[in-house]
């Protein structure tokens, strides 16, 4: 026995047998005399439905993992190289096939007799979502043995963000980028009220402000596209946030399901021995009733012979009266 096979086998039970098993597979480990072994089995905890789900994907649909991770590979490259064009192949290729993988496991569930909701299957996919962006996360979804269901904490920038400026060199990607172009447009700002104030003061005409030959338009155009891009990002991260709200609500009544499917789990089980001790206990009174009528046919033998014993002992009683007195029948 080893906790590698030990763990394989127990992250392939469905949820509510994993506990019991886990106990004993400790305890056999104990009784053989491999304590260190009983006490890391032990520690094993239970999976979450939707890191169960994540699980059961990996362990029946084994030929859906090495293409998923090749899709994660290939969308981390383009984020590196910032190739926009091929990020937005891959974005699109990696929403279909993070929907569909997370419908399979949720009719995976299903078969193995264990439905799951929307939300437990949105986890899935938030799962997948941290396989495609972290190669950590990754590995410890494909060995199949997760606990509860992975975060994305860094994910990819919308692929829109990635187009080439002008010139071909491309932007920069993610929330360090953001934040130095709004200091930079902070400063072109604070340069052009500057430069406003300057011409106020000399005048219009005055030689130190020569008109510039090119118009700023093509300036103007990039300031509004900047704008907007901010506001597109002001409105995805208010979307996220909701999302992650919606989410974490869902998490939760998952959880007060899960709950309430332990609890009811419970009560059968408190109902099925209080069936049996039932069971037990007419079986007590019936045997019970049988004996009561036993020794109530028994007392009943004994009430009858009482008369007939009680005649002899009167007729042996005058005999010795008899026989005392001197006389003989």
């Amino acid at each position: 026995m080893d906790l590698d096979a030990v763990a394989d086998e127990l992250y392939g039970l469905r949820p509510e047998e994993f506990v019991a098993a886990r106990d004993r597979r400790a305890r056999d480990a104990r009784e053989a005399g491999e304590r260190a072994l009983a006490k890391e089995i032990g520690a094993l905890r239970r999976p979450s439905l939707a890191a169960w789900a994540g699980n059961l994907l990996v362990r029946r649909r084994p030929e859906e993992v090495e293409p998923l991770l090749g899709l994660g590979a290939e969308l981390r490259r383009a984020h590196r190289e910032l190739d926009g064009a091929r990020l937005r192949e891959l974005a699109r290729r990696q929403g279909e096939v993070i929907g569909a993988l997370g419908r399979q496991a949720r009719r995976l569930a299903e078969r193995e007799g264990h439905p799951v909701g929307e939300g437990v299957q949105r986890e899935v996919e938030e799962t997948l979502h941290a396989v495609l962006a972290d190669p950590e996360a990754a590995r410890a979804w494909a060995a199949g043995r997760l606990v509860k269901p992975l975060r994305s904490t860094l994910g990819f920038p919308p692929a829109d963000v990635l187009e080439p400026r002008p010139g071909g060199v491309p932007r920069r990607t993610g929330d360090d980028r953001r934040e130095d172009d709004g200091r930079r447009e902070e400063r072109e700002d604070a340069r052009r009220k500057a430069g406003k104030d300057a011409r106020r003061e000399e005048g219009e005409d005055s030689p130190r402000e020569k008109p510039r030959d090119a118009a700023p338009e093509h300036h103007g155009d990039e300031l509004a596209r900047r704008r907007r891009i901010k506001e597109a990002r002001r409105a995805a991260g208010d979307a996220e946030r909701d999302l992650r709200d919606r989410e974490a609500e869902a998490r939760s009544a998952d959880a007060e399901a899960e709950a309430a499917r332990d609890r009811v789990a419970r009560t059968e089980r408190r109902v099925r021995e209080l069936r049996a001790e039932l069971r037990r206990a007419e079986r007590e009174q019936r045997q019970a009733r049988s004996d009561e009528e036993t020794a109530r046919e028994r007392a009943r033998r004994a009430g009858r012979a009482v008369p007939e014993a009680r005649r002899h002992a009167e007729t042996a009683a005058k005999r010795v009266e008899r026989l005392v007195a001197g006389r003989r029948d």
